[in-house]
């Protein structure tokens, strides 16, 4: 397994990380992504360790705490060789601060998932998502308040905004208050929104970047196709989360089939290999319902991709740029233009 720095840390995390949103299975939603028992769970961390995927993500939030349970119970008695990450600022109650990222909720929530997880200390605590109303001074101050505790090693934050992400930056400066390390972002070959702002962000403020749901929604799994749709009653045919225009979804899925059947390698490999080649990548958080599967995505780190099979994927997957993005591309390219020939 490769080993790839957490951010602007010194510390070293695999460049895959097992997501563990399919444990549980507490609810209707989730039980969409699969209802993982501590038994299974303890069968795909022992795969997972094998292989050397040695980090595990979870949040608050998935089923309602049950993932952070069952895979604190999958870790037991070996938490000096695993990494985990997890996450709080989704709906945990009906309470009006049973959500958000206020002192009261992250200190608390910390508190909760140590008792969940089995632990005294989580390695990559995460903001699940910005909250509004709350001060990012507030959410600073609370978050270095439990790395002074030990209880947290180091924070990272979740689907924030550019400059959400930058204003906090600016801010942990300003007060000499711990900076985050990660953003964990959606990212994958049919939606590269983050590309135009969020990438150049971690690049210049040296912020790695987690990778949640690689494969669109299943719908790069290599069971969905130009000739291949996908079942019924299955996540990616259900799942709105991940509606991609049916030409777009195909015009990847036939260069991904293409360069599958070129290499040897599986549709989800390339794929994954593809991500782990774009720059501030730290790590991809991947899921997998059962051992087979997650050993095949895991294998993703030993498939490299020449430049031309990059160059295909890139062009297939293009987009025109948001406003202003576009327009600053235009003008940067119209003062360095790219070599001839």
């Amino acid at each position: 397994m490769e080993y790839r720095r957490l951010g602007g840390s010194g510390f070293k995390i695999p460049a895959l990380i097992f997501g563990t949103a399919t444990f549980g299975g507490g609810n209707e939603f989730f039980k969409k992504w699969g209802n993982t028992d501590v038994k299974e769970a303890t069968s795909l961390v022992d795969a997972a360790m094998e292989m050397g995927c040695t980090m595990f993500d979870t949040a608050d939030a998935y089923s309602a705490g049950l993932s952070e349970q069952i895979l604190g119970k999958a870790v037991e008695r070996r938490r000096d060789k695993v990494l985990l990450a997890t996450k709080t600022g989704m709906a945990m109650g009906d309470g009006p601060n049973d959500i958000g990222t206020s002192r009261v909720k992250i200190i608390s929530s910390c508190e909760a998932s140590l008792k969940r997880l089995g632990t005294d200390y989580i390695d990559l605590y995460q903001l699940h998502a910005f909250d509004a109303l709350t001060p990012i001074e507030e959410m600073l101050h609370a978050l270095d308040e439990l790395i002074r505790a030990g209880k947290i090693r180091y924070f990272g934050v979740s689907n924030y905004s550019g400059w959400h992400l930058m204003k906090m930056m600016s801010l942990a400066e300003k007060h000499s208050l711990p900076k985050p390390v990660t953003h964990q972002v959606y990212y994958s070959l049919t939606d590269r929104d983050f590309e135009w702002e969020l990438m150049p962000l971690g690049l210049d403020q040296d912020i790695g970047t987690l990778v949640w749901s690689p494969l669109a929604g299943a719908k790069l799994s290599g069971k969905v196709g130009r000739k291949k749709k996908p079942p019924a009653d299955s996540r990616s045919a259900t799942d709105a989360s991940w509606d991609v225009p049916e030409e777009r979804l195909f015009a990847v899925t036939d260069v991904l089939e293409s360069i599958s059947a070129e290499i040897g390698h599986s549709i989800p490999r390339v794929a994954l290999a593809w991500l782990l080649s774009r720059p501030t990548i730290s790590s991809i958080v991947i899921g997998a319902r059962n051992v087979t599967q997650l050993r095949d995505n895991l294998a993703a780190t030993e498939v490299k991709l020449s430049p031309d099979q990059i160059a295909k994927l890139d062009l297939a997957s293009q987009v025109r740029p948001a406003y202003p993005y576009w327009h600053q591309r235009a003008t940067f390219l119209s003062r360095n233009p790219p070599p001839v020939g």
